[in-house]
């Protein structure tokens, strides 16, 4: 169990903010972190490692972290942290960027059959795809088979089918290595098909804590969230058209138009967005 209840002041676009995070997280929970930017997702990130100071108390399992009087050193956290720029040392080849971690050949050989890089090991990080080093950074991570797994924006830069692929190998590795996964996101698809809970952030305060299905299909208020999926099939229900869209591993039903069951054809590519339970379906 991971207990949080910290404060720290932040300054932003908006001027001063106070970051109060008060959260339980069970162990193996996949969470996700969203909310506008400025919201302190970064931060929180980053205070949880170790890497910036805040008032109050951290405590995992039965270990201080951070109180009043103590914070323990970032390199003796039991944390894997996944950036957004991949961290890697250029001049390292990949498996020495992952032995670098941790000396254990068999675990990082597994690692990198695991994630399809075992015939890259001996390339150096400056030849290879945004995609290939973003899996080498997720490795790097896991070398030291961490209790809790960060990932800031971690796929933000790549594009959709990349994005997708890397998703579906997150997932498999925080269930292969049973880890706590605190990961912050925009992409709502991703939240919808990786995380198991949500924590919404606005200006540094929770305002919205549960089941994505629940948060991001029934979002109330000026938030706009948006999901890609695969059209399966459309439905007529009276004189309703219903269409049934897979999002990862759920299926999402959505009233749409006549003109639009016209404009769509099954196995299509679509994007859902929602606002104040409103969704829309479209074509990608």
């Amino acid at each position: 169990m991971i207990k949080i209840d910290i404060n720290k002041k932040l300054y932003g676009a908006n001027g001063e903010m106070d970051l109060n995070i008060n959260l339980e997280i069970k162990q193996g929970e996949f969470l996700a972190l969203t909310g506008f930017s400025g919201s302190g997702k970064t931060t929180l990130l980053r205070i949880l490692a170790g890497l910036e100071e805040a008032s109050g108390t951290i405590n995992i399992d039965n270990d201080i972290w951070l109180n009043n009087k103590f914070s323990l050193a970032p390199q003796k956290r039991d944390i894997g942290f996944v950036f957004q720029d991949y961290a890697l040392f250029p001049n390292f080849s990949v498996l020495d960027n992952l032995l670098y971690v941790n000396k254990d050949k068999e675990l990082a050989n597994y690692l990198l059959k695991m994630t399809e890089l075992e015939e890259l090991k001996n390339r150096f990080p400056q030849t290879l795809s945004g995609g290939q080093k973003q899996r080498i950074s997720l490795c790097r991570a896991l070398m030291n088979r961490p209790k809790i797994l960060l990932l800031d924006e971690p796929l933000s830069a790549l594009d959709p089918d990349m994005r997708t692929k890397l998703q579906n190998e997150i997932l498999t590795l925080h269930k292969e290595f049973g880890t706590t996964t605190i990961m912050v996101s925009h992409d709502s698809s991703e939240i919808y098909r990786l995380a198991n809970r949500i924590v919404v952030l606005n200006y540094g305060q929770i305002i919205n804590d549960g089941i994505p299905k629940h948060i991001l299909l029934k979002t109330k208020g000026s938030q706009k969230f948006s999901f890609e999926g695969e059209l399966l099939d459309i439905v007529k229900v009276d004189v309703i058209y219903v269409a049934i869209v897979s999002i990862g591993q759920q299926l999402v039903e959505v009233v749409i138009s006549k003109d639009e069951v016209l404009n769509l054809e099954i196995g299509q590519k679509v994007t859902l967005s929602t606002k104040a339970f409103s969704p829309i379906i479209q074509g990608l």
